[in-house]
């Protein structure tokens, strides 16, 4: 069972519909690890354009989703609630495998570095248990 939902993750973080790219919160530890969960439809908007006939998710996207998991982590702390997690870098990116309609993306992110309102942290994709992206992500917590 979801630790949040969809309605409760943007109580959490401030994106919408169509950048909102997490479904649910599957495990949380605040300000350590969150894992998140994204059923991906042939409805995606994303599809339309990347590639008409052939649709993959793009690594961008993926990218931004561990992101969006990430600050669930963080901001779920009560010291950063009501805080926004801005993207400041991405170091040792990796794409493994497509991720296309019907998979069931699962994303961790794990905060490895705090300092202040910086912080780092290690996140990957899995589609049924296998690798299909990973990266450092570095954020800034602001207003």
């Amino acid at each position: 069972m979801a630790i949040y939902n969809t309605r409760e993750i943007m109580d959490i973080i401030p994106h919408r519909y169509p950048f909102l790219l997490i479904d649910t919160i599957e495990e949380l530890e605040a300000g350590v690890r969150a894992l998140g969960k994204k059923c991906v439809t042939v409805n995606e908007p994303f599809f339309q354009g990347h590639f008409p006939g052939h649709p993959v998710m793009p690594g961008v996207l993926i990218m931004e989703a561990l992101a969006q998991v990430g600050a669930v982590a963080i901001l779920s702390l009560p010291e950063w609630k009501g805080h926004t997690a801005y993207f400041a870098g991405i170091d040792r990116a990796k794409f493994r495998r497509k991720v296309v309609p019907g998979d069931v993306l699962m994303l961790e992110t794990e905060i490895i570095k705090m300092k202040g309102a910086m912080g780092v942290g290690r996140a990957r994709a899995f589609v049924d248990g296998k690798a299909v992206a990973e990266a450092e992500l570095t954020f800034a917590v602001g207003k």
